[in-house]
């Protein structure tokens, strides 16, 4: 087994200044980067810090009691993000997602969700809007978060026997409380609930099918993540991913499962069925997907930005370097210029990670640290 090295530089810092164009250009909501992808989806961190410290993502490590968060004057102000998200959404964004770190430490969140739910699309429709938690305190928080407009939650379970989720969590959090947040998300109406399971070979694959059978039928899709190269911290291997061509291999040796079609342009899952005794999709059932970027990336229909919690947009989830928005926003420039900052950035991108790491060697080492997942949300 090859030794992991886990590299103690912070590479938070690293941006660029966001340039207001001398010649303002209003939105038009068709922004498209060099690869005619359009900008639809925004991703905001709200918060550097997560009570978890799953290895994949903030390893104990790394982030131990020594580790410096973010100070708060940092931090983007509720009020900060509703105004860049309004102008995101004149660029064309229609779905947010509000991630972490684990969002639901950051204090009165459902306030933010309230200022993010009256936004409406030019031609006067409601956003998306999501958001991703651990669900550690989701059952507290399920009923305002609802209240105040959130539609959608994503939780994050790597498993369901209670040692292996101990273990992946590594705060030994029991898994009965999450799933007691998923019933409480529920129970609020929070529907169309997504359950994400980061696979790592030989450290939680045996959860697969036990997730698989758990969440089947009850009306919440389970989707398997391919364990990712993130980040600099994690200490991630090859040989630890589990493709998800063989995942799905496994599934189907015990459930009936047929493929489906994709929901919409730039959806990050491949989706798959549980069939009836015909070999037909009964919806009943319910479905599952694979997130596949390390063995089949889809870098070409990626339409997603990222906000970081203090106001750096980043182009993709492993990125080097972002944009910095924040120092726009407190040195007095005007919506029509911060909008007008923002567009050549998506424009001139070319990101597209995934894609270009299927073409290089294993041995490959990437020239720039990327940027932390806990940093900029998954």
């Amino acid at each position: 087994m090859a030794e992991r090295v886990i590299p103690l530089v912070d590479e938070r810092a690293a941006s660029r200044a966001a340039v207001v164009p001398s010649l303002l250009q209003a939105p038009t909501g068709l922004l498209q980067d060099r690869w005619g992808r359009p900008l639809h989806d925004l991703r905001i961190s709200v918060t550097d810090r997560c009570n978890f410290r799953c290895n994949y993502c903030m390893p104990k490590e790394v982030f131990d009691k020594n580790y410096q968060y973010l100070p708060h004057s940092s931090l983007l102000s509720f009020e900060e993000i509703t105004r860049l998200a309004r102008l995101f959404v004149a660029h064309g964004v229609r779905k947010i997602r509000l991630t972490g770190g684990e969002p639901l430490l950051r204090k009165h969140v459902e306030r933010l969700v309230e200022q993010l739910a009256q936004l409406r699309t030019p031609d006067g429709q409601p956003l998306d809007l999501t958001l991703t938690t651990n669900a550690s305190l989701l059952a507290r928080k399920a009923r305002a978060l609802k209240d105040a407009g959130l539609n959608r939650v994503t939780v994050s379970l790597d498993g369901l026997d209670d040692a292996v989720f101990r273990r992946m969590n590594d705060v030994d959090f029991p898994v009965s409380q999450v799933l007691a947040g998923i019933e409480a998300a529920q129970a609020a109406g929070l529907d169309n609930l997504k359950v994400n399971m980061v696979v790592k070979r030989g450290t939680n694959d045996d959860q697969i099918l036990p997730m698989a059978r758990y969440f089947q039928g009850t009306g919440i899709a389970l989707r398997f993540i391919e364990y990712m190269d993130v980040g600099a911290t994690n200490g991630w291997r090859m040989d630890e991913v589990l493709p998800s061509d063989e995942l799905i291999a496994r599934l189907r040796t015990q459930l009936p499962l047929v493929p489906l079609e994709a929901t919409a342009r730039g959806e990050t899952a491949v989706r798959w069925g549980y069939a009836d005794a015909l070999g037909r999709h009964d919806p009943s059932l319910g479905e599952i997907g694979v997130i596949s970027s390390v063995t089949h990336a889809f870098c070409g229909d990626c339409n997603r930005a990222r906000l970081s919690t203090e106001g750096q947009l980043y182009l993709c989830l492993f990125a080097t370097q972002g944009w910095d928005l924040r120092s726009l926003l407190r040195n007095g420039a005007s919506d029509e210029e911060i909008a007008a900052a923002i567009a050549p950035i998506w424009q001139q991108r070319d990101d597209r990670y995934s894609q270009l790491r299927s073409e290089l060697p294993p041995s490959h080492a990437p020239s720039a640290r990327r940027i932390e997942m806990s940093y900029i949300g998954g």
